[in-house]
């Protein structure tokens, strides 16, 4: 049999590293581990979580990636775990045991309608991402297959997906009753199967990355940071419920206006200007009272 030789990659990512080997390890599937009682079906995996820099473990086609914690460099380790990894394999050990992985955990799905007419939420019993994406389009999905393979239904219009559910916006060629059940099955099957909702160690493209992400609250003035602290306790859990996500932009101070983004089922949603000047707006006036005039909202 022909020995393994790891090969090690890096990525966009400076706490990932792919360990890329000759030959594959799965047959098309994906596994992703957050910790080790997950890595039931995996022996490599379970040995890596040892390690106590690893955070994750991703196991997809010819390589292993391994998302570390800030405890160490990958400069430092690196060339030990891809050692490790190689004499795993080469003892003729999978990287994945298949008669488990091909057992279906017992997964749920549930549909639940949102204030948007053209959008549901899917929620699920186990955690899919650790950070919000939304996509537009297919091409902005790719690195998500169970965004890519949502697309390919005419009627998907929207895919946002957060911590524990996908909301999708949809065409007005469909209906909700024609077309939820068949949604609510595709997403159930696909996490059931092990499937990667998200490759993380593929780079986001530009426009997938949330403003918000890449704000500093120190940077931001008193007034601003007072702002995030509102939407981030009191509005957000409630859009989020609705399968949504709100996020601050900016402040002007001479006009006392705040500009905040809307994401998944919220954007485009024909009841978001009254739940602006209702809701947000209101809650933003009350609590920083009288430092803001309005709210204006941007569809994301």
């Amino acid at each position: 049999m022909e020995a393994h030789i790891i090969t090690i990659t890096h990525t966009s990512s400076p706490n990932i590293v792919k360990f890329e080997s000759n030959q594959f390890l799965t047959e098309h599937q994906n596994f992703e581990f957050n910790n080790i009682d997950e890595a039931s079906n995996s022996q490599l995996a379970r040995e890596l979580f040892y390690l106590p820099f690893v955070k994750k473990v991703y196991i997809s086609g010819n390589f292993i990636a391994l998302e570390k914690y800030n405890i160490v460099e990958w400069s430092e380790i690196e060339a030990d775990v891809a050692e490790q990894i190689q004499d795993f394999l080469n003892t003729g050990k999978k990287a994945v045991d298949n008669d488990v992985a091909t057992k279906k955990v017992a997964i749920t799905v549930y549909a639940e309608s949102t204030p948007n007419p053209n959008a549901m939420k899917f929620v699920a019993n186990k955690k899919l991402v650790d950070t919000i994406f939304e996509f537009k389009n297919i091409d902005d999905a790719k690195i998500s297959p169970l965004a890519t393979e949502l697309f390919h239904f005419p009627f998907v219009k929207e895919i946002f997906i957060d911590e524990n559910y996908v909301s999708i916006n949809k065409y007005d060629l469909a209906e909700w009753n024609d077309i939820a059940n068949e949604l609510r099955e595709v997403i159930r099957n696909f996490i059931a199967d092990g499937k990667m909702i998200v490759d993380t160690t593929v780079e986001k493209p530009k426009k997938e990355v949330a403003p918000e992400i890449n704000l500093n609250i120190e940077d931001l003035d008193d007034i601003s940071t007072e702002i995030v602290n509102v939407l981030n306790e009191y509005i957000k859990p409630a859009v989020a419920s609705d399968g949504g996500n709100i996020m601050f932009q900016s402040y002007n101070k001479e006009t006392q206006e705040v500009s905040v983004i809307l994401q998944g089922a919220c954007s485009g949603c024909p009841s978001s200007t009254m739940t602006l000047k209702s809701g947000i707006e209101a809650t933003l006036k009350e609590m920083i009272p009288g430092k803001i005039s309005s709210v204006i909202a941007i569809n994301g």
